[in-house]
């Protein structure tokens, strides 16, 4: 549980089922949640009187990494804490480089989440022990990268999606996309990656653990 101030904390979850449920269990806590399904409800707010924003990364024709970036060019002191559903060596170092303060997979005990926000509100990263060892890697990694490190963040999503053997047109539904615009994406992977087809693209993603 939370001691001092009673924390203000702006969630931002497109699933309302699963937003309502996290807020009671914060609420429980001693925090005070404001919920919302997109971003867009920030400007209205009086930022210094948030001590937090909790956002899931996949939100509804939107990627929460490119929000997180425009967040923190518009609102410097926000502090974001990103809850996601996609493993933390796929997306932390992702977020963490857009500018999060913490991340934390959604499958976590809730607990987990409490002590994410007393920890970021505190002033400090929240860093789980395989977002850690996600860092270190990366700092260790050959100076070109890996091939997916080329992308930006909306084509891996787009990249993971293909890979997981879903159609362009499923694809752009799922992110409130356009076929065009999901075909240029795809497009614009294949050449960023020296590949040719689905088939190559997925056989990457599955050698690289970037599907189940």
């Amino acid at each position: 549980m939370l001691h001092g101030k009673k924390p203000t904390l702006l969630l931002i979850e497109s699933e309302s089922s699963l937003r309502r449920l996290i807020a009671l269990g914060l609420q429980d806590q001693g925090i005070y949640v404001v919920e919302a399904s997109e971003p867009t409800t920030i400007p209205s707010f009086d930022t210094q009187q948030l001590d937090l924003v909790v956002m899931d990364v996949s939100l509804p024709g939107k990627n929460g990494i490119d929000i997180l970036k425009v967040l923190r060019e518009e609102f410097p002191r926000l502090k974001v804490l990103i809850v996601s559903m996609y493993p933390e060596d796929q997306y932390a170092v992702r977020a963490f480089r857009a500018g999060a303060a913490g991340y934390l997979n959604k499958a976590s005990a809730p607990e987990k989440l409490v002590e994410a926000i007393s920890q970021v509100i505190a002033g400090r990263k929240y860093v789980t022990p395989e977002i850690a060892q996600a860092l270190i890697e990366n700092l260790n990694a050959p100076q070109e990268g890996a091939a997916h490190d080329k992308l930006s963040d909306r084509e891996f999503q787009t990249l993971r999606l293909i890979a997981s053997g879903k159609r362009l047109s499923d694809i752009a539904e799922e992110l409130a996309l356009s076929p065009k615009t999901v075909s240029v994406y795809r497009a614009r992977i294949l050449e960023k990656m020296g590949m040719s087809n689905n088939a190559e693209l997925t056989h990457y993603a599955i050698k690289n653990g970037l599907v189940e």
